[in-house]
Protein backbone atom coordinates (compact mmCIF):
# COMPACT_ATOMS: atom_id res chain seq x y z
CA UNK A 1 0.00 0.00 0.00
CA UNK A 2 1.34 3.64 -0.91
CA UNK A 3 1.40 6.40 1.22
CA UNK A 4 -1.28 8.32 0.86
CA UNK A 5 -1.63 11.81 -1.07
CA UNK A 6 -2.84 14.58 0.49
CA UNK A 7 -5.02 16.72 -2.16
CA UNK A 8 -5.50 19.86 -1.28
CA UNK A 9 -8.78 21.13 -3.58
CA UNK A 10 -9.28 24.68 -4.62
CA UNK A 11 -12.69 25.73 -6.16
CA UNK A 12 -15.17 28.09 -6.39
CA UNK A 13 -18.15 26.11 -5.77
CA UNK A 14 -19.48 27.70 -2.85
CA UNK A 15 -19.21 26.78 0.63
CA UNK A 16 -20.86 23.96 1.62
CA UNK A 17 -21.88 22.96 -2.22
CA UNK A 18 -22.50 19.07 -2.87
CA UNK A 19 -19.71 19.29 -5.57
CA UNK A 20 -17.07 19.21 -2.97
CA UNK A 21 -18.08 16.14 -1.83
CA UNK A 22 -18.59 15.34 -5.64
CA UNK A 23 -15.17 16.03 -6.35
CA UNK A 24 -13.77 14.14 -3.04
CA UNK A 25 -15.43 11.16 -3.94
CA UNK A 26 -14.19 10.93 -7.36
CA UNK A 27 -10.57 11.66 -6.31
CA UNK A 28 -11.08 8.66 -3.63
CA UNK A 29 -12.46 6.32 -5.81
CA UNK A 30 -9.59 6.45 -7.92
CA UNK A 31 -7.58 6.09 -4.92
CA UNK A 32 -9.04 5.22 -1.78
CA UNK A 33 -6.10 6.46 0.08
CA UNK A 34 -6.15 9.65 -0.90
CA UNK A 35 -6.61 12.29 1.50
CA UNK A 36 -8.47 15.73 0.22
CA UNK A 37 -8.77 19.00 1.60
CA UNK A 38 -11.33 21.58 0.40
CA UNK A 39 -11.26 25.75 0.33
CA UNK A 40 -13.77 27.18 -1.39
CA UNK A 41 -13.38 30.66 -2.78
CA UNK A 42 -15.04 33.29 -4.23
CA UNK A 43 -17.33 32.44 -7.65
CA UNK A 44 -14.77 33.17 -10.79
CA UNK A 45 -11.95 34.49 -8.10
CA UNK A 46 -8.55 33.34 -9.99
CA UNK A 47 -7.01 35.86 -7.31
CA UNK A 48 -8.09 34.05 -4.45
CA UNK A 49 -7.13 30.87 -6.11
CA UNK A 50 -3.48 31.63 -6.64
CA UNK A 51 -3.52 33.17 -3.28
CA UNK A 52 -4.69 29.98 -1.57
CA UNK A 53 -2.77 27.91 -4.41
CA UNK A 54 0.55 29.45 -2.94
CA UNK A 55 -0.35 29.33 0.94
CA UNK A 56 -0.53 25.46 0.45
CA UNK A 57 2.33 24.63 -2.02
CA UNK A 58 4.78 27.30 -0.18
CA UNK A 59 4.27 26.80 3.76
CA UNK A 60 4.48 24.15 5.72
CA UNK A 61 3.99 21.69 2.84
CA UNK A 62 3.81 17.69 2.87
CA UNK A 63 6.20 15.77 0.77
CA UNK A 64 3.86 14.43 -2.71
CA UNK A 65 1.08 16.71 -1.73
CA UNK A 66 -0.72 17.95 -4.72
CA UNK A 67 -2.61 21.34 -4.77
CA UNK A 68 -5.80 20.70 -7.10
CA UNK A 69 -7.80 23.78 -8.03
CA UNK A 70 -10.48 24.86 -10.56
CA UNK A 71 -11.49 28.27 -10.99
CA UNK A 72 -12.74 28.44 -14.55
CA UNK A 73 -14.03 31.59 -15.49
CA UNK A 74 -13.71 31.18 -18.94
CA UNK A 75 -12.64 34.59 -20.25
CA UNK A 76 -9.98 33.10 -22.33
CA UNK A 77 -12.53 33.76 -25.11
CA UNK A 78 -15.70 35.50 -24.93
CA UNK A 79 -17.71 34.09 -27.61
CA UNK A 80 -20.03 30.75 -27.67
CA UNK A 81 -18.29 28.31 -26.42
CA UNK A 82 -18.23 24.69 -28.03
CA UNK A 83 -19.01 21.40 -25.85
CA UNK A 84 -18.35 22.88 -22.72
CA UNK A 85 -14.14 24.15 -23.17
CA UNK A 86 -12.94 26.21 -20.67
CA UNK A 87 -9.40 26.94 -19.96
CA UNK A 88 -6.43 24.25 -20.14
CA UNK A 89 -5.69 22.21 -16.63
CA UNK A 90 -2.03 22.68 -16.26
CA UNK A 91 0.54 21.20 -13.97
CA UNK A 92 3.28 23.46 -12.37
CA UNK A 93 6.52 21.63 -10.76
CA UNK A 94 7.49 23.82 -8.17
CA UNK A 95 11.32 23.84 -6.94
CA UNK A 96 10.08 22.48 -3.46
CA UNK A 97 8.91 19.33 -5.78
CA UNK A 98 5.12 19.99 -5.44
CA UNK A 99 2.87 19.51 -8.17
CA UNK A 100 0.09 22.33 -8.43
CA UNK A 101 -2.37 21.05 -11.43
CA UNK A 102 -5.60 23.70 -12.25
CA UNK A 103 -7.05 25.44 -15.00
CA UNK A 104 -4.83 28.20 -16.06
CA UNK A 105 -6.82 31.35 -15.91
CA UNK A 106 -6.25 34.30 -14.74
CA UNK A 107 -4.15 35.38 -11.68
CA UNK A 108 -4.33 31.60 -10.71
CA UNK A 109 -0.32 30.85 -10.97
CA UNK A 110 0.87 34.34 -9.99
CA UNK A 111 1.47 34.14 -6.80
CA UNK A 112 3.50 31.03 -7.81
CA UNK A 113 5.24 32.19 -10.96
CA UNK A 114 8.75 32.26 -9.28
CA UNK A 115 8.50 29.58 -7.56
CA UNK A 116 7.80 26.89 -10.49
CA UNK A 117 10.51 25.19 -12.29
CA UNK A 118 8.48 23.77 -14.97
CA UNK A 119 5.15 24.02 -15.91
CA UNK A 120 3.03 21.86 -18.71
CA UNK A 121 -0.22 21.37 -20.15
CA UNK A 122 -1.73 18.19 -18.97
CA UNK A 123 -3.46 15.42 -21.36
CA UNK A 124 -6.65 15.02 -20.65
CA UNK A 125 -9.84 16.20 -21.95
CA UNK A 126 -10.73 19.47 -21.47
CA UNK A 127 -14.18 20.04 -23.35
CA UNK A 128 -16.83 17.61 -23.31
CA UNK A 129 -18.65 18.06 -19.41
CA UNK A 130 -19.85 21.09 -17.57
CA UNK A 131 -18.33 19.40 -14.59
CA UNK A 132 -14.35 19.12 -16.06
CA UNK A 133 -13.10 18.74 -12.21
CA UNK A 134 -15.31 15.61 -11.81
CA UNK A 135 -15.42 13.75 -15.45
CA UNK A 136 -12.60 14.35 -16.09
CA UNK A 137 -9.65 15.83 -14.24
CA UNK A 138 -9.46 13.53 -11.28
CA UNK A 139 -7.67 10.59 -13.10
CA UNK A 140 -5.11 13.21 -14.07
CA UNK A 141 -4.42 14.61 -10.70
CA UNK A 142 -3.79 11.17 -9.44
CA UNK A 143 -1.82 9.99 -12.03
CA UNK A 144 0.35 12.96 -11.81
CA UNK A 145 0.71 12.54 -7.76
CA UNK A 146 1.67 9.20 -8.77
CA UNK A 147 4.44 9.96 -11.48
CA UNK A 148 2.24 8.91 -14.44
CA UNK A 149 3.90 10.64 -17.45
CA UNK A 150 1.33 9.88 -19.68
CA UNK A 151 -0.42 13.15 -18.65
CA UNK A 152 2.43 15.28 -19.03
CA UNK A 153 2.08 17.46 -22.39
CA UNK A 154 3.29 20.14 -24.23
CA UNK A 155 5.73 22.61 -22.41
CA UNK A 156 4.04 26.11 -20.84
CA UNK A 157 6.01 29.36 -20.66
CA UNK A 158 6.32 30.48 -17.18
CA UNK A 159 6.63 34.25 -18.43
CA UNK A 160 3.47 33.98 -19.72
CA UNK A 161 1.78 34.04 -16.71
CA UNK A 162 1.27 37.25 -15.07
CA UNK A 163 2.53 39.20 -12.38
CA UNK A 164 0.32 39.85 -9.10
CA UNK A 165 -1.23 42.71 -9.35
CA UNK A 166 -1.01 45.47 -6.32
CA UNK A 167 -3.52 46.89 -3.69
CA UNK A 168 -6.27 44.10 -4.57
CA UNK A 169 -8.01 42.28 -1.66
CA UNK A 170 -6.80 38.48 -1.89
CA UNK A 171 -9.13 36.97 0.74
CA UNK A 172 -11.32 38.11 3.40
CA UNK A 173 -11.00 35.66 6.50
CA UNK A 174 -13.85 34.69 9.21
CA UNK A 175 -12.62 37.12 11.36
CA UNK A 176 -13.07 40.16 9.15
CA UNK A 177 -9.66 40.98 8.03
CA UNK A 178 -8.71 41.57 4.79
CA UNK A 179 -5.74 39.82 2.96
CA UNK A 180 -3.92 41.75 0.57
CA UNK A 181 -2.07 41.25 -2.59
CA UNK A 182 0.55 43.67 -1.16
CA UNK A 183 3.97 41.91 0.42
CA UNK A 184 5.78 43.77 3.49
CA UNK A 185 8.69 44.12 1.60
CA UNK A 186 6.56 46.37 -1.03
CA UNK A 187 5.95 49.03 2.52
CA UNK A 188 8.16 52.01 3.01
CA UNK A 189 6.49 53.27 5.99
CA UNK A 190 6.83 54.09 10.19
CA UNK A 191 5.39 51.96 13.02
CA UNK A 192 2.28 54.26 13.84
CA UNK A 193 2.18 56.34 10.64
CA UNK A 194 -1.24 57.16 9.63
CA UNK A 195 -3.18 56.10 6.44
CA UNK A 196 -6.22 57.06 4.84
CA UNK A 197 -7.56 53.86 2.99
CA UNK A 198 -10.18 53.80 0.78
CA UNK A 199 -12.33 50.29 -0.59
CA UNK A 200 -15.49 50.64 -2.71
CA UNK A 201 -15.44 54.33 -1.40
CA UNK A 202 -15.26 53.90 2.35
CA UNK A 203 -12.86 56.14 3.60
CA UNK A 204 -11.41 54.91 7.05
CA UNK A 205 -8.17 55.95 9.35
CA UNK A 206 -5.90 53.12 9.44
CA UNK A 207 -2.37 52.95 11.17
CA UNK A 208 0.53 51.39 9.77
CA UNK A 209 2.11 48.61 12.52
CA UNK A 210 4.85 46.07 12.58
CA UNK A 211 1.91 43.53 14.00
CA UNK A 212 -1.34 43.34 13.70
CA UNK A 213 -2.07 44.30 17.64
CA UNK A 214 0.03 46.87 18.03
CA UNK A 215 -3.48 49.22 17.87
CA UNK A 216 -5.90 49.59 20.56
CA UNK A 217 -9.52 48.28 20.53
CA UNK A 218 -11.53 49.56 17.29
CA UNK A 219 -8.63 50.61 15.81
CA UNK A 220 -7.78 49.27 12.17
CA UNK A 221 -4.00 48.12 11.12
CA UNK A 222 -2.33 47.90 8.37
CA UNK A 223 0.24 45.37 8.95
CA UNK A 224 1.70 42.17 8.02
CA UNK A 225 -0.63 39.27 7.82
CA UNK A 226 -0.66 35.24 8.73
CA UNK A 227 -0.13 34.67 4.77
CA UNK A 228 3.22 34.39 2.85
CA UNK A 229 6.30 32.52 3.62
CA UNK A 230 9.20 34.45 3.86
CA UNK A 231 7.46 37.83 2.76
CA UNK A 232 4.33 38.24 4.09
CA UNK A 233 1.50 39.68 2.68
CA UNK A 234 -0.11 42.95 4.53
CA UNK A 235 -3.77 42.88 6.07
CA UNK A 236 -6.17 45.46 6.77
CA UNK A 237 -6.76 44.56 10.36
CA UNK A 238 -9.31 45.81 13.34
CA UNK A 239 -9.14 45.03 16.64
CA UNK A 240 -11.88 43.83 18.35
CA UNK A 241 -14.31 44.34 15.51
CA UNK A 242 -14.34 43.77 11.82
CA UNK A 243 -12.95 45.41 9.05
CA UNK A 244 -14.78 43.67 6.19
CA UNK A 245 -17.90 44.97 7.80
CA UNK A 246 -16.05 48.50 8.41
CA UNK A 247 -15.42 48.95 5.02
CA UNK A 248 -18.88 47.92 3.49
CA UNK A 249 -18.08 44.30 3.13
CA UNK A 250 -16.00 44.30 0.45
CA UNK A 251 -15.46 40.82 -1.70
CA UNK A 252 -12.21 39.68 -3.35
CA UNK A 253 -10.59 41.37 -6.12
CA UNK A 254 -12.03 44.53 -4.90
CA UNK A 255 -9.38 47.90 -5.06
CA UNK A 256 -7.71 49.41 -2.29
CA UNK A 257 -6.38 52.71 -2.13
CA UNK A 258 -3.98 53.69 -0.04
CA UNK A 259 -2.85 57.49 0.66
CA UNK A 260 -0.19 58.64 3.71
CA UNK A 261 -1.52 60.90 6.15
CA UNK A 262 0.31 64.14 7.57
Amino acid sequence: MHEPVLIQLIADYGVGDPAFAEVTQKLTLIDPNSRVVSTSIPAFSTLATGFWSAQFALVNPIPGMVVYSNTSPRKDNKDRRRNNEGELLVCAVLRNGIKVVGVNAGYCYSFLKHEIQKMFLVNVANSGSQFRSRDYYPEAVIGLAKNNSQYIGKEVKIENIPDIPSNLIAHVDGYGNLKTTNVSASVKLQPGQRLKITINDVVQTVYYCNEAFAIREKQIAYAPGSSGKHDRFMEIFMRAGSAWEKFGRPQAEEKITIKILK
